[in-house]
C-alpha cells in the first residue's frame, strides 16, 4: 500500500513539473540590429527546437513575381560564401539533427530540431546564411525547375487544390492573398535569378526576423547565442508595406474547375474578421467556436446531421483561423453523396449556419465543443516543435506570445448568444465566394511525367 501511494503521489508530481514547464512563460529578447529573440523553455528532454522567421510571405510578391518568396527559401540551401551546395542539411543531419522550412502567405520559417548541445552550430549555420548567401545562375536554373515540378504535383495534378487557388483568386480580387504560394506558373517560368537575389536584400535581414527556440536551454545563454551569432549582422531599410486592402464584395462570386476527379466537391469561403486584437475580437473567438460547433469533434453538427443521419454528403468540414496577416475567411465545405448535387450540398451547409443563427446552441452543447476546442489547442503544447510553431505563428501576425494563454480564456468565455450573433452576422451573400469542383473522367488523367526532383 505505501509503495502504491508512493507511486501515486511520484505520478502528480511528474504531472505537475510537466503542466508547469508548459505553462512557463516565453521571455523575449532584442538584439541592437532589431532581430528578436523569443525562448521558451521546457526541460522535460534534452532536446531543441531552433526557428527563424521571416516576416516576409507570398503576400509581399507583386505582380510577375509571385513564387518568389518560395523559390527563394529553396535556395537557402544552395550554398552561402562559406558552405556548398546542399551542406547546410548535411551538416545539420551529422549533428543528428532534422531541419526543413516552409513559406506562407504571411511568412517564411527555417527550423532545426536538435540535440541542446547542438544549438550553437545551427545558429552559426543560420546566421551564415542570413548573412552570405550565394546566388549561383546554375544553381537557381535547376532549382527553379524542382519549384516548377512542385507545382505540377501539389497542385496541377490535384483537383482540390486547383480549387483552392481558384477559390483564392475569385475571393480576393485585389489583396495579394489573390496569389498562391506557389505562384503562378508562367512567373516561374520567367523568374530570374537576380528576382531571388532581390528578395533576399529586401526582405531577409535580422529586423525583418524573429528567434524562436524552445526546449530544453536557459534563455539568457540563448541571449548571448544570439548576439554571438546574430548581433554583428546590420539592420537594414525594409521596402514600405501597402494596406493592399480587399474592396467590398457585392453579391455571391462562383467559379468552377473541372479536372479528372473521382467525385464532385464544393467549398464555401465567407470573408471574416482576423484576430489582431486578443481582448477586443470577440467576434473572432466566437467564430473559432462556431467552426468548432460545426466541425470540431466525430459527432458535430455537420457530421452528424449531413454525413450520419441526412446522407447528403460523403464528407463535410468546416474551419476558420483568424490569425492572419491579412483577411481571414470561414470556410464549409462537402462531398456530396451519390445523387445528391453540389448546389444540394451547398444549401444542407448553409442551412446548417442558419439553423444555430435561429435557434442558437444550448449551453451544455457549447461546453463540451469547448472543451475539445481548449483540449486541442493545449494539446499541441505536448510537443517541443509545437510550442516553437505556436509562438513564431502568432509573433508573425502581430501577437504577443504573452497573449497566447489569453486566447484560450476567451475561447472558454464565448457565449451561446456571441456563437448565434455571428452566425446571423457574417454568413451572407455579399461575403461569400463558391467554388465547385466539376469531375472530368479519370481517363482524361494525364500520366504524371517522371522525375527525380526532390521537393523540399
Amino acid at each position: 500500500m505505501k509503495f502504491q501511494l508512493r507511486a501515486i503521489v511520484l505520478a502528480w508530481l511528474w504531472l505537475g513539473l510537466q503542466l508547469l514547464a508548459l505553462a512557463a512563460p516565453a521571455q523575449e529578447f532584442q538584439l541592437a540590429n532589431g532581430m528578436k529573440v523569443i525562448v521558451k523553455e521546457d526541460h522535460r528532454a534534452p532536446t531543441v527546437a531552433h526557428m527563424i522567421w521571416y516576416r516576409t510571405g507570398a503576400m509581399d510578391e507583386v505582380n510577375g513575381t509571385t513564387g518568389v518568396a518560395h523559390a527563394l527559401e529553396h535556395m537557402m540551401f544552395k550554398g552561402t560564401t562559406h558552405l556548398k551546395p546542399g551542406e547546410f542539411s548535411r551538416r545539420v543531419a551529422a549533428l543528428g539533427g532534422r531541419e526543413n522550412a516552409f513559406t506562407s502567405k504571411d511568412f517564411t520559417a527555417y527550423f532545426q530540431q536538435i540535440e541542446k548541445s547542438r544549438l550553437a552550430d545551427v545558429m552559426a549555420l543560420e546566421a551564415d546564411r542570413m548573412a552570405n548567401l550565394i546566388f549561383d545562375p546554375d544553381e537557381f536554373a535547376q532549382e527553379i525547375k524542382v519549384v516548377m515540378e512542385e507545382r505540377r504535383l501539389r497542385t496541377d495534378d490535384q483537383p482540390l487544390a486547383q480549387v483552392g487557388e481558384a477559390l483564392s483568386a475569385a475571393a480576393f480580387v485585389a489583396h495579394p492573398y489573390h496569389h498562391p504560394i506557389v505562384g503562378w506558373m508562367n512567373d516561374l517560368e520567367n523568374m530570374t535569378v537576380a528576382d531571388a537575389r532581390a528578395w533576399y536584400e529586401h526582405w531577409y535581414a535580422p529586423n525583418n526576423a524573429v528567434m524562436v527556440v524552445a526546449g530544453d536551454v536557459d534563455a539568457e545563454e540563448v541571449h548571448q547565442l544570439a548576439q554571438k551569432y546574430f548581433g554583428a549582422i546590420p539592420a537594414k531599410p525594409l521596402p514600405a508595406r501597402k494596406p493592399q486592402e480587399e474592396p467590398p464584395q457585392h453579391g455571391v462570386r462562383r467559379v468552377t474547375v473541372k479536372a479528372p476527379a473521382e467525385n464532385p466537391y464544393v467549398v464555401l469561403a465567407f470573408k471574416a474578421p482576423r484576430l489582431t486584437d486578443v481582448e477586443r475580437d470577440d467576434d473572432a473567438h466566437a467564430l473559432s467556436v462556431l467552426a468548432a460547433v460545426l466541425d470540431g469533434y466525430d459527432n458535430a453538427r455537420l457530421n452528424a446531421r449531413l454525413v450520419r443521419t441526412g446522407r447528403v454528403a460523403n464528407s463535410v468540414g468546416a474551419d476558420y483561423s483568424g490569425l492572419s496577416r491579412g483577411p481571414a475567411l470561414f470556410t464549409l465545405e462537402g462531398v456530396p453523396a451519390a445523387g445528391v448535387s453540389t448546389e444540394e450540398l451547398e444549401r444542407s451547409l448553409r442551412a446548417e449556419v442558419q439553423r444555430i443563427a435561429d435557434d442558437g446552441v444550448s449551453e451544455a452543447e457549447l461546453q463540451r465543443v469547448k472543451t475539445q476546442l481548449v483540449a486541442s489547442q493545449i494539446y499541441k503544447r505536448d510537443s517541443i516543435f509545437g510550442q516553437a510553431m505556436e509562438i513564431g505563428s502568432f509573433e508573425m501576425r502581430g501577437i504577443s506570445p504573452a497573449q497566447i494563454d489569453r486566447v484560450i480564456d476567451k475561447l472558454r468565455a464565448v457565449t451561446p448568444q456571441q456563437v448565434q450573433a455571428v452566425a446571423r452576422k457574417y454568413f451572407n451573400d455579399d461575403s461569400l465566394t463558391v467554388a465547385t469542383l466539376a469531375p472530368l473522367p479519370l481517363s482524361e488523367k494525364k500520366p504524371a511525367a517522371p522525375s527525380g526532383a526532390l521537393l523540399r
